[in-house]
């Protein structure tokens, strides 16, 4: 119940970290797929490296990680536990809330069920569009979610980016600035092209870490699909047997 409690005050939170930002800014696609090990594992490493300073995902052990995805004990303790961690610790942080509002504005939203709730190319969208705008407490911004209070935890990987911007007339005759796209004024350690498969592994991550056991879910409705099927053919030839002295 306490669970329960937990993810539904998550699905609640539009404007709290990243579970924020319009409905009309455009949305790259982004590749999922939550068989290819590879990525997930590169995929988990990112989210401790880079997410897991500010935010938790409280509805995950670390042990359930290393099942799911073929890693030993020794390789998630190695590649996944912060120092002084246990395997079959939650993913939480040491960070309190409180301290995280002083410091953000707003206390970073807890990402186990993230990508549920806003979609897959939502948070890769917003992974790579921050851009350098001095006007903000930590210099950039977001055209996925302007003004968000979040940092870019990922500037060294990405770089720092300047956005495009074109400026229309909308139909009340009003002038409207539009994001057209983004040009890398301070290269990263990753390639443009590095870091948006790097952003697509870890955007994949946070899809199994919403629902780990979404492909056992998926290969079980088949056999139950197929179940019932059977079950209908033979319920059908049991009346038909039932009725027949009737008719």
């Amino acid at each position: 119940m306490r669970y329960l409690i937990f993810v539904i005050a998550l699905l609640g939170l539009p404007q709290a970290g990243l579970a924020g930002g319009g409905s009309n800014v455009h949305l790259d696609k982004v590749d999922i797929d939550l068989k290819d090990r590879e990525s997930l594992r590169n995929g988990a490493k990112l989210f401790v490296d880079y997410c897991l300073n500010c935010h938790a995902a409280a509805l995950m052990r670390y042990s359930r990680i290393g099942q799911d995805l073929g890693m030993s004990e020794e390789e998630v303790t190695t590649e996944l536990l912060t120092a002084g961690g246990k395997i079959g610790d939650t993913m939480t942080i040491v960070m309190q809330p409180k301290e995280a509002a002083e410091w953000f504005g707003t206390a970073p939203p807890d990402l186990s069920v993230l990508t549920r709730v806003r979609g897959a190319d939502w948070v890769y969208s917003y992974l790579r569009a921050f851009y350098r705008d001095d006007s903000r407490p930590w210099g950039v911004n977001n055209a996925v979610f302007k003004d968000v209070a979040m940092p870019h935890a990922l500037w060294e990987l990405q770089g720092l980016q300047e956005a495009k911007v074109e400026t229309h007339v909308d139909a009340d005759g009003h002038e409207r600035e539009t994001i057209t796209g983004f040009t890398l004024v301070e290269p990263g350690s990753l390639s443009p092209e590095a870091y948006d498969a790097a952003m697509r592994d870890l955007v994949n991550f946070m899809v199994y870490l919403s629902e780990p056991s979404k492909l056992q879910r998926l290969a079980l409705g088949k056999w139950v699909l197929g179940f019932l099927f059977v079950f209908f053919i033979l319920a059908y030839l049991l009346k038909k047997e039932f009725w027949k002295d009737i008719h």
